[in-house]
């Protein structure tokens, strides 16, 4: 089974969550695609406020996308013996913990008690955690550290879209994937507290046409099992000016709180940091450590060549908080996430841009297609 990476950006949204007070459907024991009561009671929901005026910021990022998936691999350098772990596209913090997972497991096959990561973003920190829980001595090498990553201006949610082209990963991708997904939703539960900035969010997403199966919500999705509470709510019992509306349970992680804790920990459990560029595969061999995992993003194109890695350029306009809003909204290309530092409005995918500069005509239309959707609310 595959899924097209158009499906994938119907649900974009990099990672989810529940609290939400009152408005989410019983926990039901085998998660699937189920259907409402007839005769349901229509839900309310908080409406969010959208104006040029409650704007906060507006900041954008460069996801590193690999058309044919994530790259965790072995490669030899020389005397070294490079891991990779890279190219996530906009289900870099959503897997981190599942292909840091899949990467150690590949360096601890060397024996080496000291080992170099290469990048201090969610991928690198989350590999750098693991390693110093098999006991082994981490020496993180990083041009920047929280909170001036790309992860950090992320709007994260347990939710891994926009990974590959289902034409074309190899017969040997999707296991991993499936692979790392499981270990990810399974540690960030682990995390589900203030402090780490983690916590259930009901999502709801919407179209003027039927759900797909084979979409990541669906029922015959790879990873339905790790997607609780999929129910298709029937018109006339939500509030959303849309025909078909999806209602699933998700991990929302507020990336600044959530990388934050992070590096303090990955601190207190012994690894070192420094903030050094690496230009060239000779200043990587010149590091001390025998094993070296790469997890440099985007910076993976020039220091190890690999002219698969492309941008998708996202952007995001913050409004200003509001405390009542604890639900996410997934609308064509559009998504809306809650946190307590601003209500996120995003909507953008630019595949191969590599200018940061903000778009302020894409500013103009995001932000206008979402005030339409909160004023077209019941």
């Amino acid at each position: 089974m595959q899924i097209t990476r158009r499906k994938l950006l119907g649900h974009a949204a990099i990672a989810s969550a529940a609290l939400a007070a009152g408005c989410g459907p019983r926990r039901i024991a085998a998660p699937g695609l189920t259907t409402p009561t007839p005769g349901a009671t229509t839900l309310s929901l908080p409406k969010v406020r959208v104006s040029d005026d409650r704007i906060i910021r507006t900041v954008t990022g460069l996801r590193p996308f690999r058309p044919s998936g994530f790259r965790v691999q072995v490669e030899k350098a020389g005397e070294k013996t490079v891991v990779h772990n890279y190219g996530h596209g906009g289900g870099g913090v959503t897997l981190s913990w599942g292909t840091a997972s899949l990467a150690v497991e590949q360096a601890m096959q060397t024996g080496a008690k000291r080992m170099a990561v290469l990048g201090s973003g969610a991928v690198g920190m989350a590999t750098t955690r693991l390693l110093l829980e098999r006991g082994v001595a981490v020496t993180v090498y990083a041009k920047d550290i929280p909170p001036n990553t790309t992860s950090n201006i992320a709007a994260a949610q347990w939710f891994p879209v926009t990974v590959y082209d289902d034409d074309r990963i190899s017969p040997d991708f999707m296991p991993q994937f499936v692979k790392a997904a499981e270990f990810a939703y399974r540690r960030y539960q682990l995390l589900l507290r203030s402090d780490w900035g983690v916590r259930w969010m009901v999502n709801y997403a919407m179209r003027d046409r039927p759900f797909h199966a084979d979409e990541l919500t669906g029922t015959e999705s790879p990873i339905h099992h790790l997607v609780p509470e999929s129910i298709d709510l029937p018109e006339g019992s939500h509030p959303f000016p849309f025909k078909y509306v999806r209602r699933y349970t998700t991990m929302m992680i507020e990336t600044p709180v959530y990388l934050e804790t992070l590096m303090r920990d990955i601190r207190l459990a012994g690894a070192q940091i420094q903030v050094r560029e690496l230009h060239d595969l000779s200043e990587v061999a010149a590091l001390p450590e025998p094993v070296i995992v790469n997890c440099t993003g985007l910076g993976a194109r020039a220091l190890f060549n690999d002219q698969e890695l492309t941008p998708i350029k996202g952007q995001l306009s913050v409004l200003l908080p509001q405390p009542e809003i604890d639900y996410a909204v997934l609308s064509r290309d559009l998504y809306m996430f809650a946190r307590r530092d601003g209500i996120l409005l995003g909507g953008t995918h630019d595949r191969d841009v590599w200018d940061l500069a903000p778009d302020f005509d894409a500013q103009k239309r995001i932000v206008a297609a979402h005030a339409k959707l909160y004023a077209e609310m019941r």
